[in-house]
């Protein structure tokens, strides 16, 4: 199957999703539906294969019942099969797990399964173009706001160019403990695939498809589409261990370090989990956790990723990871965070990333590159290289969306395999020493030094359409911390109700 034909069945299946919209099926649930059905017809697939077939699941669960079903027979077999196989363990029970039939019309139900799917064959092509057809429809649904896919969802661009930057290896263990979909292990089992595929070991193979690369992603519906998406690009086995936990990753301590963080966790400041670090505080929340391998007690839901993803890495193991900027220059908890970090750990890079190119508006956000080292009285970090990629760039979802070729110049900067002693100042680029940011106001890491044209000529003013942009995006974000802050005080309030 060619790009071309990955995107017409990706065109023709999005077209079916606006035709089940009528039926009240949102994109995030039809996605799910095409996570069991595809499972189900690659299972299939496999079963009829010539070459050493394999029997996924049961006879009386498979494919070919819901192509012999008609009518309501139809939609009893499909919950049949979905109860059936939820059962099970492994990725199986991941993928199934809570799964519910959301296309009630057996007649359309009928139409996805024989023409849309059973038409095509999708273990007869290579993983990649499977993978990358699944992923364009995430996509698709990504750029739907009221679908609750952005949620779900990096832009492939600044995934392909964090993973360019970060050289992930054969040898690498790697995880993200908020994978989403899992767009970061698959962008780096690609890259591995590209770069070392002719020369990977047995062993190099077996470590890469059963454990090297994992996940943790909280909600049931997204992990399972992790599981199947990880499962379509040849990571993992049907019936082998699930690679994507289903859980709270901030939750307890890593069972594990590993050699490489890749995350992007999710946004917003306020958590109902309030956690206990190592200065002893605690909270009156309705949960509270205990984590002795962090620094500082948060309801700061980034700061805490921090912590976890610090607390992750084995010893020189390295991170990159999206954070937006209230975890650059937030005080109390925030400060401890920072200091702890700039001292035990090499935070070296920073990226400053432009507005417009996330699927929630008015999002601020930086890419934070950080090693851990061994313990010694001496900091871990000498400079932290920022490279503004914010200011005069303006990016929006459709006219002008974010490219990977936009972030070749920040790649090219950051030196990938290379010395960091290499690095070259640029207009955008420039190196702040260890003693200069730990001197700064509660080492407030939100540096800025280019002027923005658009504030100081008026000849460069922004077109109306990006300025009037922009202030949606404010204003969106402003309603959404708005949303959390009451949230947080309904919570409050009940507390106190039943006291």
């Amino acid at each position: 199957m060619s790009t071309v034909d990955s995107r017409r069945l990706v065109q023709k299946l999005w077209n079916y999703c606006d035709v089940l919209r009528d039926d009240g099926v949102s994109t995030i649930d039809y996605v799910e539906q095409l996570t069991y059905l595809l499972f189900l017809k690659m299972a299939d697939e496999r079963a009829r294969r010539t070459f050493r077939p394999e029997q996924i699941v049961p006879a009386e669960l498979s494919w070919q019942t819901l192509l012999d079903a008609e009518g309501d027979d139809l939609e009893v077999q499909y919950r049949h099969i979905l109860t059936g196989l939820a059962r099970e363990g492994g990725t199986l029970g991941t993928i199934f797990r809570k799964a519910q039939n959301k296309i009630q019309d057996p007649a359309k139900l009928k139409r996805l399964i024989v023409d849309l799917i059973d038409k095509q064959e999708w273990s007869g092509t290579g993983v990649d173009v499977k993978g990358d057809a699944y992923e364009e429809l995430l996509a698709k649904g990504a750029e739907d706001a009221k679908s609750g896919a952005g949620q779900y969802f990096t832009p492939r661009a600044l995934t392909a160019a964090m993973v360019d930057c970060m050289l992930p290896t054969p040898d690498d263990t790697i995880t993200d403990p908020a994978c989403g979909t899992g767009g970061f292990l698959l962008a780096a089992y690609d890259h591995i695939q590209r770069h070392h595929g002719s020369t990977l070991t047995p062993d190099q193979r077996r470590r890469l498809a059963g454990g090297a690369i994992t996940g943790t992603e909280l909600v049931d519906g997204t992990a399972r589409l992790a599981a199947m998406n990880m499962l379509l690009h040849g990571i993992g086995t049907p019936n082998g261990p699930s690679l994507i936990a289903v859980r709270d990753a901030l939750g307890r301590e890593p069972d594990q370090r590993v050699s490489l963080v890749l995350a992007n966790p999710p946004f917003g400041r306020s958590s109902s989990i309030r956690m206990v670090g190592e200065d002893g505080r605690s909270s009156r929340e309705e949960r509270e956790i205990e984590r002795n391998d962090f620094w500082a007690t948060t309801a700061n839901k980034q700061l805490n990723f921090v912590q976890h993803i610090a607390a992750l890495l084995e010893i020189d193991g390295r991170a990159a990871v999206v954070l937006p900027d209230n975890v650059l220059f937030e005080g109390g908890a925030g400060e401890t965070i920072r200091r702890r970090l700039l001292k035990q750990y090499d935070l070296h890079t920073m990226l400053r990333l432009p507005t417009g190119i996330f699927y929630a508006g008015g999002v601020k956000a930086n890419v934070l590159f950080f090693e851990r080292k061994r313990a010694r009285e001496e900091p871990w970090t000498q400079n932290l290289w920022v490279y503004d990629f914010r200011t005069n760039q303006h990016f929006t979802l459709k006219q002008n969306p974010l490219r990977r070729e936009h972030l070749q110049d920040f790649v090219d900067c950051y030196l990938p395999g290379k010395d960091r002693a290499e690095r070259v100042e640029t207009e955008r680029f420039r190196p702040f020493p260890y003693d200069e940011l730990i001197a700064r106001d509660k080492v407030n890491l939100d540096i800025t030094w280019l002027k923005d044209a658009s504030l100081e000529d008026a000849d460069a003013l922004l077109p109306p359409e990006v300025i009037a942009q922009e202030i949606v995006e404010d204003l969106q974000a402003a309603l959404r911390e708005f949303a959390a802050i009451a949230e947080a005080l309904g919570a409050t309030a009940s507390r106190v109700d039943t006291d």
